[in-house]
């Protein structure tokens, strides 16, 4: 059996928190994307990477590791759930104000094909279908580039204006 270690750094999130106060959900993600606001500790956890921020879309890039695999030998399915999940809040997010919030009241995930390190880079495609003043329902891919859906995900989140 061969042990492996994988190291890697994070940026305390108390940065990102206070700007998240300031600033619009969309500016905070431009931050983000461009450098001068560190990415949130998980996503350096799953090995995720915000790719592009618009009103309406945040698209996150998955690279599956052998880190991330389950028993099976397949990037395990909360890794996958978690990258959808925050694929749909932060696409969310663009369209916040500075001061307001969202959290998933749920998140329901259909995984469509098996990911291993065999399998090309994923990232994700989010729409908006519904955005009320407290609710939204939004639906997110996990795709390759030439658009195979590797899996697919639908949550309602509430919004705290």
């Amino acid at each position: 059996m061969t042990k492996n270690t994988r190291t890697y750094t994070w940026e305390n999130p108390t940065t990102l928190l206070d700007e998240a106060k300031k600033q619009s959900g969309y500016d905070l993600l431009v931050g983000v994307l461009n450098g001068s606001l560190p990415q949130a500790p998980a996503l350096e956890t799953i090995h995720s990477t915000l790719i592009a921020v618009e009103k309406g879309q945040a698209v996150f890039e998955l690279k599956a590791s052998a880190f991330l695999y389950n028993l099976i030998g397949t990037v395990h399915g909360g890794i996958i759930s978690t990258v959808l999940d925050t694929a749909i809040g932060c696409s969310l997010l663009t369209t916040l104000a500075a001061g307001e919030s969202f959290t998933s009241l749920d998140l329901k995930v259909n995984f469509l094909k098996k990911i291993t390190t065999d399998s090309p880079l994923l990232h994700t495609e989010t729409t908006i279908i519904h955005q009320g003043r407290t609710t939204a329902y939004l639906e997110s891919k996990l795709v390759d580039a030439t658009g195979v859906i590797y899996a697919h995900a639908v949550s309602t989140c509430l919004i705290f204006r």
